[in-house]
């Protein structure tokens, strides 16, 4: 039951293996299936149950915190992925907070959607979910079955993760705040030029398509370093 909380917990959250969009019955029958095979390997590990209910609650509810938290820490790599494309999608001018997409809702958009398919599938294709994987089960070696998370190095990781999380979006998106700082500053000295012109319906045109043709030329290359940003992330995974 120990083994099982934390791997069944971490199975909703780690990216790819974990989507929503998965049954939950595969990924319940995949943590248990993977439950049982770490069992012979961590079996001297677990403490001997304990006599009152309670006790064994207590320690049943300190793996699911623990999952969680491992599960967590790998799907920041994807919510970055995710910003990213929210990003690109404010600064190419195809979204706005005044008009929310009536499909999607006010806090998506379409590129963020599309980065947020992609991320998950290049985590199955490359084989990278294997890495959260191996740091889940290494994580017993850290923290032994039925103990709670140390709550000075947990906190610290939790706060590096979250900050490695916003820096990798920007950076990702780099391409595009440059592009976005130049085509505005070039639009402002128009404005003062010419006074009278529309700018604005002027300019969103040629942002878009000016933004589109940068995210086709430059849409390998975000995955790419997303990828080696995932890969190391991934590697640097308690438990590892």
């Amino acid at each position: 039951m120990l083994v099982l909380a934390r791997f069944g917990a971490a199975m909703a959250l780690l990216p790819g293996l974990g989507e929503a969009a998965a049954p939950a019955t595969i990924r319940a029958g995949l943590a248990f299936g993977l439950a049982m095979l770490l069992l012979p390997v961590i079996f001297p590990t677990p403490p001997p149950a304990p006599e009152a209910g309670l006790a064994a609650a207590g320690m049943i509810a300190a793996e699911v915190v623990t999952g969680l938290w491992i599960g967590w820490l790998a799907r920041l790599l994807c919510i970055a992925l995710s910003m990213c494309g929210q990003y690109v999608a404010y600064l190419l001018g195809i979204a706005t907070v005044l008009q929310p997409d009536p499909e999607l809702g006010a806090q998506s958009t379409a590129l963020a959607a599309l980065f947020d398919f992609i991320g998950p599938l290049v985590i199955l294709i490359s084989g990278l979910y294997t890495l959260p994987l191996a740091a889940l089960a290494g994580s017993y070696r850290l923290i032994p079955p039925g103990t709670l998370l140390p709550a000075g190095d947990s906190t610290a990781t939790t706060v590096a993760a979250v900050a490695q999380c916003f820096a990798l979006a920007v950076r990702l998106a780099s391409p595009f705040v440059l592009a976005s700082i130049v085509w505005h500053v070039a639009i402002g000295l128009v404005a003062r030029i010419v006074a009278r012109l529309q700018v604005y319906f002027v300019s969103l045109p040629g942002q878009i398509a000016g933004g589109l043709l940068l995210l086709a030329s430059v849409f390998a290359a975000i995955l790419a370093a997303w990828q080696d940003a995932a890969h190391d992330a991934f590697t640097a995974l308690p438990g590892h």
